[in-house]
């Protein structure tokens, strides 16, 4: 892959920001159907009478366009792959609605060598989603283990 990124590229406050996503209502209603059917993401009728009054995409839907966006952001080009070591936080302050265009900011929060992988490091950021308004509907903070270069 040209110019993967390797343990030594990264610096904290570095960031990586992705290109958009559109939320579309019927792709909201088909993933909450498979995922997450609660009336609020499968139903006009039913999110009416729901704590948003009208229909929002399920969080974890947001969530998987957020990992789209990640993917598609130049943080895919971490050499082997984006390999998670697990989620430490997930927050939705904000719904997600029909036709929001999504957009993420990845933030490293600290790097360290891994003590348990040699050769290895670990890199902790933060995905921030953002609709088109700049208003944040999603965070999480997560991991991945990075290759060192030469190793």
């Amino acid at each position: 892959m040209p110019n993967e990124l390797y343990y030594e590229d990264f610096e904290v406050g570095q960031k990586f920001e992705s290109g958009t996503y559109v939320m579309d209502r019927q792709d909201i209603i088909d993933f909450a159907r498979e995922y997450d059917p609660q009336p609020q993401h499968i139903d006009e009728e039913g999110a009416k009478a729901s704590l948003f009054g009208t229909l929002v995409a399920s969080g974890w839907h947001t969530a998987a366009a957020s990992m789209r966006l990640k993917i598609e952001s130049p943080m895919s080009r971490v050499a082997g792959g984006l390999v998670g070591m697990g989620l430490e936080e997930v927050k939705w302050p904000r719904p997600v609605y029909p036709g929001d265009e999504l957009h993420v900011v990845v933030t490293v929060l600290e790097k360290r060598e891994s003590k348990s992988k040699p050769g290895k490091g670990v890199i902790r950021y933060k995905v921030e989603t953002f609709n088109q308004k700049d208003e944040l509907v999603m965070e999480m903070r997560t991991a991945v283990i990075v290759p060192l270069r030469g190793a």
